[in-house]
């Protein structure tokens, strides 16, 4: 179909989404993309945040995903996410959890890779809260 797009939302787990859509809205890490049929390849990597696919020009469903990569092509949008929560399944207490324990975390880091770890951590801790609107405390 021209006027449609092919998605396909993959995590470690399991496809989590494959479906023809009229537009998908992918968290990059320099900005937000809005794939549409005959978008221009690219390939880029995905931050901690919603995708937000739409159909008859309205969003049908929002999906947290934690970072990972997407690949366009003018008829298809693969994404490949390192975890992938529809937004309604969010926890808010869960993600709170998550936070608390990667604060601390980067608190005892002793390494520089600890370091960086557990601030990813807290970003897609704090990403997963933004996602059902609430802001994060620190």
């Amino acid at each position: 179909m021209a006027d449609m797009v092919e998605f396909e939302l993959v995590s470690p787990e399991r496809l989590v989404m494959s479906q023809s859509v009229g537009m998908v809205v992918v968290p990059c890490s320099e900005g937000d993309i809005g794939v549409l049929p005959g978008h221009t390849p690219l390939i880029g990597t995905v931050r901690a945040g919603v995708v937000d696919i739409h159909e008859d020009g309205k969003v049908s469903e929002s999906i947290f995903v934690s970072g990972g990569f997407v690949e366009v092509t003018p008829n298809r949008c693969t994404l490949l996410a390192e975890e992938a929560i529809a937004v309604d399944d969010l926890e808010q207490d869960v993600a709170q959890a998550r936070l608390e324990a990667a604060q601390a975390a980067l608190d005892k880091a002793q390494s520089d890779i600890d370091k960086v770890n557990a601030e990813a951590e807290i970003k897609t801790a704090e990403a997963m809260l933004a996602a059902m609107g609430i802001t994060a405390a620190h």
